[in-house]
């Protein structure tokens, strides 16, 4: 049995605890991916060991057709009633895990689970496993999909692909959580609306003559435009547009020139476009794109621009925003809810929901009482593993109540 126990929910039943067997697993199995962290269109060992232990619980899960990822029903499905839809990111990130005293510290050279997604992968596992034997009982009277998707951490994420694929074909509502390292475990941060931001990716190639440093004038100072396009085009882009919008140019790359006395005939930048706003977001590239241009042509540098589309705001749906507020409360009581701002960083949860409304849940994973913060995309991140109980308990305490909806 995975449950301990049950609750009587006003139209339905409410799952009790996991049990001490299926939360030791669920914890097993979080250290076994962040031990074999993937990239994204990588995860073959990821997919296969999701893929096997549901077919151990005699589920079907399918590997979607990109090759990497998959989804698997469970609940009647068939009976036209719209699913609803737990969504896990797959992926890990390119940098080194730097837990040097962590057992299950990455073994995969320069990889790292640093967001997460190993304990969002198993909240949805877990999650599956209980709904599965509660539909074993009779006990689920409404479908539901696990849908684990790879490459989230590929702009412009793997979700389009995977939407491209079908998943979200007979869904009618998408949940989601994310680890949030400022949030104690046994605590969820909601939000209605914007939670994340917009994510683009720009690249910037500046071309001139060169020449010698001693005669600046008699050619095209590229250093110096290289320079003014860092500093003057994120001051031109605050006067473009509505500065309520948070959209901000930052660079994380600047480079050019090998000698001292050598104008380079090369420069190179690339950074971030983030903004709070999703209309705001739709406007960027082509003001990005003029602000860049005028600076490149007052310093006489030719530009070449590759603006890579990233991801728009995750707006959170007001009605599904209230599904996991009532589910967290049945759970955990409203004092573990609270709110969070909403963030800059991206999350391609996003283009799900331009499709279905649905709504991301911030997961605590800080252990109550600790000093030091692990932010997310950093070497030392991890995640107090009482979160998995917490997310399982949220997901079908939240696909149950949907169901009386």
């Amino acid at each position: 049995m995975s449950l301990e126990s049950e609750a009587d929910l006003p139209g339905d039943v409410l799952p009790g605890v996991l049990s001490e067997e299926l939360h030791a697993e669920l914890v097993a199995f979080r250290r076994d991916l962040h031990m074999h962290p993937e990239l994204g269109n990588q995860e073959f060992r990821t997919t296969a060991a999701i893929k096997e232990r549901l077919e151990k619980a005699g589920l079907r899960p399918r590997v979607l057709a990109m090759g990497t990822g998959l989804i698997c029903d469970i609940g009647p499905v068939g009976d036209g009633l719209p699913m609803l839809a737990l969504r896990a990111d797959i992926d890990g990130l390119p940098i080194p895990d730097m837990k040097t005293e962590c057992a299950y510290r990455s073994t995969v050279p320069d990889r790292a689970h640093a967001c997460g997604h190993d304990v969002h992968t198993t909240v949805v596992l877990g999650a599956g496993l209980v709904l599965a034997e509660l539909h074993e009982r009779g006990l689920l009277p409404r479908p539901v999909r696990l849908l684990f998707q790879p490459a989230e951490e590929v702009l412009p994420g793997g979700a389009t692909e995977a939407i491209d694929c079908g998943v979200l074909d007979g869904v009618g509502r998408i949940i989601a959580v994310h680890c949030d390292p400022r949030v104690d475990v046994g605590r969820i941060g909601l939000r209605t609306g914007a939670i994340t931001s917009a994510c683009d990716r720009i690249e910037v190639a500046l071309d001139g003559p060169g020449g010698h440093t001693a005669r600046p004038h008699l050619t095209t100072d590229l250093v110096t435009a290289a320079a003014r396009v860092a500093v003057d085009v994120p001051a031109i882009i605050g006067r473009r547009v509505d500065s309520r919008s948070g959209l901000a140019v930052t660079w994380g790359r600047i480079e050019s020139g090998h000698a001292p006395n050598v104008i380079p005939q090369h420069a190179e930048l690339s950074g971030t476009v983030r903004c709070l706003d999703l209309e705001a977001w739709r406007q960027a590239p082509d003001v990005v794109h003029a602000a860049i241009d005028e600076v490149a042509t007052l310093h006489r540098a030719k530009s070449e621009i590759n603006y890579v589309r990233g991801v728009p705001p995750v707006v959170n749906d007001p009605v599904i925003t209230e599904l996991l507020r009532d589910a967290m409360a049945a759970r955990r009581g409203t004092d573990s809810i609270e709110g969070t701002e909403q963030s800059l960083g991206g999350e391609d949860f996003s283009w799900y929901l331009e499709q279905v409304p649905g709504a991301l849940a911030r997961l605590g994973v800080r252990t109550p009482g600790e000093r030091t913060v692990r932010d997310l995309h950093q070497g030392d991140f991890d995640a107090d593993e009482r979160a998995i109980t917490v997310g399982v308990e949220l997901f079908t305490a939240a696909a149950l109540i949907d169901a009386t909806r």
